[in-house]
């Protein structure tokens, strides 16, 4: 009898989410306040860029987690956010170059419920 409360909650919840009347997870929502640039406006970004593309990085790694927790959104590439951006690679695999190109980018409008790597001191 339990099991079948469940296995019915279960589908409830999954029907409510597909009709958009449950949340889902914060870090699987939609990055909303995010809303610098275009999703689909993706520069390659690297230490000394600025503008509103640098903005909408700056916003979107604030979403992850690590130290600093949160970057000024004033659109200036500087060390701060390469450090952060070089930890998000490292997060997915990816080279720790600091560059933000495709595949950076992707990852962060998808951020990782978990990271395991240590922040660097």
């Amino acid at each position: 009898m339990r099991q079948r409360r469940l296995l019915t909650l279960g589908a409830g919840l999954c029907t409510a989410a597909t009709l958009g009347l449950v949340s889902p997870h914060p870090a699987l929502a939609a990055p909303g306040d995010c809303s610098h640039t275009s999703p689909t406006s993706r520069p390659t970004l690297t230490y000394g860029d600025t503008g509103t593309a640098v903005k909408q990085a700056q916003c979107l790694s604030n979403i992850w987690g690590g130290q600093p927790p949160k970057l000024a959104l004033d659109g200036v590439f500087g060390s701060t956010m390469l450090k952060k951006i070089e930890w998000i690679q490292g997060c997915h695999g990816l080279p720790q170059s600091g560059v933000i190109e495709n595949r950076t980018w992707h990852v962060l409008y998808h951020p990782a419920l978990d990271c395991y790597d240590p922040y660097p001191s």
